[in-house]
């Protein structure tokens, strides 16, 4: 055996002692709003009409829901219709922020109902709120994401206060 079986100097990190030091707390409603209100880049996952759907969109927290955009006719449009007047179409939203180097990490899960936003009043009141879409392309439709339910969780190493 050479010397990094050995634990020599390109010693291998052990994983079982690095989650030793790791703890993960959950986190209340207020923090995780507090968490994703600045927006940015969020994943959405629903059931589309291939299996399931996972698709990163950006997005800005307004009036307590997820707003975002994307092309009329898209795939997630087509998917996200139900074709059923105030019908809902029940979704997951998570954004996370991640140090891959420290360990460390939080995470948000909204799970909730996708609304098309079709009204000029409701569609003007989201312009205002600054969604831009970072795709190229005519991506006019917004779609909105109404929380019935908000989880979140951190891991941090041990010795980190609780605040932050």
């Amino acid at each position: 055996m050479t010397d990094h079986a050995h634990g020599g100097a390109h010693e291998i990190p052990d994983p079982e002692r690095e989650t030793q030091t790791r703890t993960v707390e959950e986190l209340g409603g207020t923090e995780c709003l507090r968490l994703i209100s600045e927006g940015g880049v969020g994943r959405i996952a629903y059931t589309g009409r291939f299996g399931p759907v996972v698709l990163p969109v950006n997005y800005k927290l307004h009036d307590g829901a997820i707003v975002f955009r994307t092309a009329p006719g898209s795939p997630m449009d087509e998917d996200l219709r139900t074709g059923i007047s105030e019908a809902e179409y029940l979704v997951a939203f998570e954004i996370d922020e991640i140090d891959m180097a420290a360990r460390e990490g939080w995470s948000v899960l909204i799970q909730g109902s996708a609304h098309h936003v079709d009204s000029e009043a409701e569609r003007a009141s989201l312009a205002q709120a600054g969604v831009e879409p970072w795709p190229g392309g005519e991506r006019e439709l917004f779609l909105r994401i109404v929380p019935s339910r908000i989880t979140g969780r951190r891991i941090r190493r041990a010795d980190r206060s609780a605040s932050g």
